[in-house]
């Protein structure tokens, strides 16, 4: 089998990226019942409900123990890659969406001069909530399945 071939064939990273889709296409409406609004850019954006990037690295995982197996080194290093991904995800870039909403108070009410300082707004959503990590992890896990059984 040509290298081509091989990765149009591969069902692990296939399942991945199905995972990443669903989780990014679940924003949109999960958006639109909290917010009350429809915004077809939530698809393209980072951080939110799901988080695609949790439901990328579990159905990696999952695909990759149900291929490979369980008990070996590639299973394993997938599973540390999710965990550090999850961990990331909830911690330290949570925090800078964290500082960027306060940073952006900061420049809305703060004026020199009857002028704002500046009207250049940092990306607020950039991390997620531990809830928001779980419903990827539950996206990656239903999509690994969906892979498995079909």
């Amino acid at each position: 089998m040509n290298a081509i071939q091989a990765f149009f064939s591969n069902q692990v990273l296939w399942c991945a990226v199905a995972a990443w889709f669903a989780a990014q296409a679940l924003k949109i409406p999960i958006y639109r019942l909290v917010e009350k609004k429809w915004d077809l850019g939530r698809f393209f954006g980072s951080g939110g409900m799901p988080s695609s990037h949790t439901a990328f690295c579990v159905s990696l995982s999952i695909m990759t123990g149900w291929t490979a197996g369980f008990d070996k080194p590639e299973f394993a290093v997938a599973v540390v890659l999710a965990a550090i991904v999850m961990y990331d995800a909830s911690g330290v870039r949570r925090e800078t969406g964290l500082q960027a909403e306060v940073i952006n108070d900061i420049i809305e009410k703060v004026f020199v001069n009857g002028e704002p300082i500046t009207d250049v707004e940092l990306k607020e959503l950039i991390g997620h909530t531990k809830l928001e990590v779980w419903g990827g992890f539950i996206v990656g896990v239903l999509i690994a399945l969906l892979f498995v059984l079909i």
